[in-house]
């Protein structure tokens, strides 16, 4: 079964003077590099109206536009798993993904995964790119996450997040005491000697803005609410470790364990022993792409977070 795609972008300043190929990559997310450097050769990826190479350069203000059409893009099968639908309807899917959970199938992690959830739930998707999962959690990061239902969702989704409509923000426990709160502007690239991790980047990294505010201070730690500006790859986790305020439970970035002076055996182990970095998405908002109203949704969050805060509350009482 094949499906017509129809995606325009626009080249912005920061895309300009790169590869055509490496700038459809990053304002076509649902499709690989190689796709899309095969449409490009096939005329079926233009600019400005006329066939261009792989290799030419884009100018800001370049309009991209893909009209091609593509086999069933989802081999992966559907499973019978719980998913927490928040909202639905013809359009978009709203979950709250669990901790825990993997968003696309990859070595390690065959099934089980949020795209096999939604193919049960919604077994049209297995004819959209990605079964029309727009962006991504972390494994371990619960919270928040908008699939399209049609690729006019799709489209019309995508490009909010490529112009930063989307509102997305994020609880987080982080190590250490932040006296305000702040915003984090600094490029996120691939660590230098480290492939599974990533860096805030002097040269060659991707535009990352994290704004953040305290909810409350500790005595070791600190809950902060972030906001995000772009979507890069474990952005929050990269950007308050680079403030030296990483969070808590964060198995690549989180440094060494802070464990307040004179504090209870239950805080002390309930520190030591949590699972998965402390991040939760709590808030969603986005355009309806069908109908332009605008709707947002917010989510608990989970049991574990709601614990260490209830016990890093009581230390700090107690230590009055």
């Amino acid at each position: 079964m094949t499906q017509l795609i129809e995606q325009q972008a626009e080249v912005t300043g920061e895309l300009a003077g790169r590869r055509l190929d490496l700038v459809a990559a990053e304002l076509f997310p649902d499709f690989s590099r190689a796709k899309l450097q095969q449409w490009l050769k096939e005329g079926l990826l233009t600019r400005n109206g006329e066939p261009v190479k792989p290799k030419d350069k884009a100018q800001v203000g370049d309009r991209l536009v893909l009209e091609a059409e593509q086999e069933q893009q989802v081999s992966d099968r559907p499973q019978d798993l719980e998913l927490d639908v928040v909202f639905e309807d013809d359009s978009i899917l709203v979950v709250n993904k669990p901790a825990g959970m993997v968003v696309h199938p990859a070595a390690g992690h065959a099934d089980g995964t949020l795209l096999n959830a939604v193919l049960y739930h919604c077994p049209q998707l297995e004819e959209m790119p990605r079964a029309g999962i727009v962006h991504r959690l972390d494994k371990d990061t619960s919270g928040l996450m908008v699939v399209a239902k049609t690729l006019q969702a799709q489209t019309a989704l995508v490009a909010q997040l490529q112009d930063r409509s989307m509102g997305r923000e994020y609880d987080a426990v982080a190590l250490g005491v932040l006296t305000s709160g702040g915003k984090v502007d600094a490029p996120i690239g691939r660590h230098p000697k480290d492939r599974k991790r990533q860096a805030v980047v002097v040269s060659g990294g991707k535009p990352a803005v994290t704004h953040y505010r305290v909810v409350q201070r500790f005595r070791a730690h600190t809950h902060v609410r972030c906001k995000l500006e772009t979507g890069r790859t474990h952005q929050i986790r990269v950007h308050l470790a680079h403030l030296r305020h990483p969070l808590i439970g964060d198995p690549l970035y989180g440094g060494r364990l802070k464990l307040p002076a004179g504090a209870s055996e239950e805080l002390k182990e309930f520190l030591r022993s949590f699972p998965r970095q402390a991040l939760h998405a709590r808030s969603l908002g986005l355009i309806h792409p069908v109908t332009g109203e605008p709707l947002s949704w917010q989510a608990t969050m989970p049991e574990d977070m709601q614990l260490l805060l209830t016990l890093l509350d009581e230390d700090l009482r107690e230590a009055r």
